[in-house]
């Protein structure tokens, strides 16, 4: 019977014989957790204040159903009481329109600030490790083939 190869004493030795600093997969992947927490809590923050201005919305729209619903003596008074209402709603559209366009602009600014800051980051981390690297290398002289006449 054949004998089956160990590919994990084979990978190890391979692995062995190219030295790699772990500390600097380490430090990359504490970065990127770092980065990781700092966007979530934009987005949270972003879906927190979204849900408010949506929760006002709904309640300021209740508010002027409200007003729509009530019994009125003439029917004129309908006609007023729908178009106020709808003079009403194309204003707190507006409002709240703008009050998400807030939230989206901090959003984006506190995104681009995030971004530059751990290109900062990974920049650096890849240059420490280039130096690592480059100091775990010996100089060795190259040497130029040897070129025979023809």
């Amino acid at each position: 019977m054949t004998k089956t190869q160990d590919y994990t004493k084979m990978m190890q030795e391979m692995m062995s014989a190219f030295p790699v600093d772990a500390s600097a997969f380490q430090q990359a992947f504490k970065t990127q957790a770092a980065l990781g927490e700092k966007m979530t809590k934009v987005a949270l923050e972003a879906a927190e204040k979204s849900t408010e201005i949506s929760s006002k919305w709904t309640k300021d729209v209740l508010a002027k159903m409200g007003e729509v619903s009530r019994a009125r003596e003439e029917p004129s008074e309908y006609s007023k009481a729908l178009s106020d209402f709808a003079s009403a709603s194309a204003e707190m559209s507006a409002e709240h329109m703008a009050a998400f366009a807030e939230v989206v602009k901090k959003v984006q600014m506190e995104t681009v600030e995030l971004m530059l800051a751990a290109g900062k980051d990974l920049s650096q981390d890849a240059t420490s490790a280039a130096k690592g690297a480059a100091a775990g290398v010996p100089a060795t002289p190259r040497k130029a083939p040897n070129a025979s006449p023809v």
